[in-house]
Formats: C-alpha cells, sequence, structure tokens
C-alpha cells in the first residue's frame, strides 16, 4: 500500500467552452489562491495532485469532449497520478445525476452557481470582495468581464437557460471595481460578456443599463479598449451606440448572433425578429457608428430547414456583408422547445451547409480586408511567435476574428499598441508594419 504524504496539495483548472466558462475558472483560481493553496490553469507539468474540470454543455461536440477529458482525468487517478478529480460547469449542472451513475470514479460534481461549496472542499470560504483578483488564464494585456449570469430569452435552440438560470445582472459599482483591479494589473483590454448583453441591468434597476455601464467603464484609467460580445436583436437598445460614439476606448465592434436570416427559421427559432426587421437594424448601426465591424454567428441545418432558407440566408450575408461570421451545425438538446422537431437534416448535410455558407462569408471577408489594404490601424500586440509578431485592430476580437501578422519588426512589448500600416490581405488575416 503507498505511505501516505505530507506534500502539499497542487490543483489544475481545465477549462472546455466559453469565454463564461473561463471567467468562472479565474475567479476559482483566485479563490483558491486567496486561500493559500496552490493552483494553476492546464498546466502541462504534471505535478498537480487534484483536477478540477470545469465542463461545457451546450453542443453535442462540446459535451463529448468534457467527457472525454473527465475519463481522461479518471484515467490518471485510477494510475495513482491523481488523488482527487472534481467537475463542475454546465455538463455537470444538466446532467449530474447520469454522470454520477455512470462516471462514479468522481470525487464529487458541482453545478454552475456552487464555487462556494468547491471551496469547502479545500476548507476554503467564498470571499465576495476579491472582485478582479482573480488568476487570468488570458494574456496579462486583456481579460473577459462577465456583466451578467444566465438569461431570459426563449430561443429554442438553445439550452443555456436550462445550465445557467435566468439573466441576473451585476451591479455596476462592482463592475467598475473589477476593471479597476484588472487595470492595475496591466489590462488594457476588456471583453465583456454575458448570454444577452443588452438585457443588462433590467433585473437589478428596472432598466437597460449597458449604456450607463460603457461609460462608467469607459472612465477607469488605464482601459484603452472595450469590446462587446452578445447582443441580442429584438429591441436592441440604440443607447449603447450613442456610448460607443462618445468614447474613443470602447471599440467600434459589436458581436450580435443571429441565428439565422430566413423568416421561417427565426420564427422557429423563436427569435422575435424579422428579416426585414434585422436588416433594417443593421442599416440603422451603421448609419450611428460609420466603419463598425459587425460580427455574427449562425445556425445551420435546424429542423425543417430547407434549400431555399439556405439560399436566403446565403443572399442576406451577400446583401448585408458583415465583417465576421461564425456558424454552428444545429444541435438537437432534450428539454429545448426545438427537441419536441424532427431532426430531419443529417448530421452530414448539416456541415455541407455549413460549409456552403461560410464560402461566401470567406469571400465578403477577403474583399473586405482587402479594403484595409495601405491603411495605418492602432494594433494590439498580443504574442510572438516564429520571429513574428501577432496583433489585432479594434475591429477583432481574441481567437474568433483576424489577427495582424507583423514581420521584421523591431523588440515589440506584448501588450503594448503599435501603429501598423497593411501591407497584405488574406481571407481571414492581414500582414502589416509598424510605422
Amino acid at each position: 500500500m503507498k505511505a501516505k504524504t505530507l506534500k502539499r496539495d497542487k490543483v489544475n483548472i481545465i477549462t472546455l467552452g466559453c469565454s463564461k466558462n473561463m471567467v468562472d475558472s479565474e475567479i476559482l483560481s483566485g479563490q483558491l489562491q486567496a486561500a493559500d493553496v496552490d493552483v494553476v490553469h492546464e498546466s502541462g507539468r504534471k505535478d498537480h495532485n487534484i483536477v478540477i474540470v470545469n465542463t461545457c454543455g451546450f453542443i453535442d461536440k462540446a459535451k463529448e469532449e468534457s467527457i472525454n477529458t473527465i475519463l481522461d482525468q479518471v484515467s490518471l487517478k485510477q494510475k495513482g497520478r491523481l488523488d482527487k478529480v472534481y467537475v463542475t460547469g454546465c455538463l455537470s449542472q444538466r446532467y449530474r445525476e447520469d454522470l454520477e451513475q455512470s462516471i462514479p470514479e468522481v470525487d464529487a460534481w458541482f453545478g454552475t452557481m456552487e464555487m462556494p461549496l468547491i471551496l469547502k472542499r479545500f476548507e476554503a470560504d467564498y470571499k465576495a470582495e476579491l472582485i478582479g483578483e482573480r488568476l487570468l488564464a488570458t494574456p496579462q494585456h486583456y481579460a473577459y468581464m462577465k456583466i451578467a449570469e444566465g438569461c431570459n430569452r426563449t430561443c429554442s435552440f438553445c439550452a443555456i437557460p436550462l445550465m445557467r438560470g435566468a439573466h441576473l445582472s451585476r451591479p455596476v459599482q462592482e463592475l467598475v471595481r473589477e476593471a479597476e483591479a484588472l487595470a492595475r494589473r496591466g489590462v488594457k483590454e476588456i471583453m465583456l460578456i454575458a448570454q444577452e448583453l443588452t438585457y443588462y441591468g433590467l433585473d437589478l434597476y428596472k432598466k437597460r443599463m449597458l449604456p450607463d455601464l460603457l461609460r462608467r467603464l469607459s472612465d477607469v484609467p488605464g482601459i484603452e479598449w472595450i469590446r462587446l460580445h452578445y447582443a441580442y436583436p429584438h429591441k436592441f437598445p440604440m443607447e449603447i451606440l450613442d456610448a460607443m460614439k462618445e468614447r474613443e476606448n470602447i471599440c467600434n465592434y459589436l458581436d450580435m448572433p443571429l441565428q439565422h436570416a430566413a423568416d421561417r427559421m427565426l420564427k422557429a427559432m423563436r427569435r422575435n425578429i424579422t428579416r426585414v426587421e434585422m436588416e433594417d437594424l443593421l442599416q440603422r448601426i451603421r448609419e450611428t457608428v460609420p466603419g463598425i465591424c459587425l460580427r455574427t454567428t449562425l445556425i445551420a441545418g435546424f429542423p425543417g430547414e430547407t434549400e431555399d432558407d439556405v439560399e436566403e440566408l446565403k443572399g442576406f450575408l451577400e446583401r448585408q456583408r458583415l465583417d465576421r461570421v461564425g456558424i454552428f451545425t444545429y444541435s438537437h438538446e432534450e428539454n429545448t422547445s426545438a427537441y419536441d422537431l424532427v431532426d430531419d437534416v443529417p448530421a452530414e448535410e448539416k456541415q455541407r451547409r455549413a460549409e456552403d455558407i461560410m464560402s461566401v462569408q470567406q469571400e465578403i471577408s477577403l474583399e473586405k480586408n482587402q479594403e484595409k489594404v495601405g491603411k495605418t490601424f492602432k494594433v494590439l500586440i498580443d504574442k510572438k511567435e516564429a520571429g513574428r509578431y501577432l496583433g489585432r485592430t479594434e475591429f477583432d476580437s481574441v481567437e474568433v476574428d483576424n489577427e495582424v501578422v507583423i514581420s521584421g519588426a523591431k523588440k515589440l512589448a506584448i501588450g503594448s499598441f503599435a501603429q501598423v500600416r497593411i501591407t497584405r490581405a488574406y481571407d481571414y488575416d492581414l500582414e502589416g508594419e509598424v510605422i
């Protein structure tokens, strides 16, 4: 029998899924660190004895990845390389009872709102005063900021409310304090995230407060870019754009998932908006903030989708010429209202349609990038790879958008800004030189 040692525990947190999950892991890391627990995030050193897997349960591929990751960690535990495996996050929230039976080797399962219970496993208490004191999993010059939890929307395809609950805004003052703490640590860019940004404040203040929050965050010294992710198009509060126009450090960038453009699909998805209304909204946004970068995400293969619907979506993209587009294939999620529909588009056809739609956007993206050649942009330097610096303009968010490749530059500090003239353009990337 292996003798027990007095070796200090070390926790490795593995994060799967979206940026909202990443923030949860960062906060958990900060809480553990404050309780004098050694903690790392996705460490490859293998010198930890406890793993916490923060799972995603959004769509089939994400659930499969989460389960495979749990099984990998359980295997390490069975081989004696780990003492404990804990699981938290969306998959655990949604399927805990089934998972407890099928993977009994996991030491404990926690839901999305049970961080205090995780901390109890380490004889630690949740410290609400640690605003912004999280262990960043991102480079130190940018950070995600979750301004709300949950969602009150009833989109037929989405299981997020099942895993994250109803919309719950964080108080403005708390978010300002967090931004100030992040700025003191050298964060230059904060990316505001929530399942639905535009709903922010309705629960706490009985009115939409995102414009007010933006102005307050814009006043925080050291924050040079503020970026908006996940705005719902129905009843979009145009006052957000007024704040964007007023403040130079609010990026002319808006991530607005539209999901589709065919009215049949929008109605079946319960999006509360029509194609014509979306087109009118996009026009008003562009008129209010000329040059704004518009990003969206789409779904291919929703139940009942036809080739005519796909063609209508492609025509919408050709007319609207959005700057950035991502696409998911539909995932048939139990306990959503769409689960009552027949999932009648085969997986291979969903993928074909997604690729067909993205081929339209690829050409648009190339043309839009070519328009930038010869122009100069303020670029945030993110990293250095293979002797080249990689950065982003205000029109590009982390990982999902374009990168600017800078070759032949003298030493640039990671996290600094540089003026870069674009010299070449590709489908999804740019090349440039520092001036």
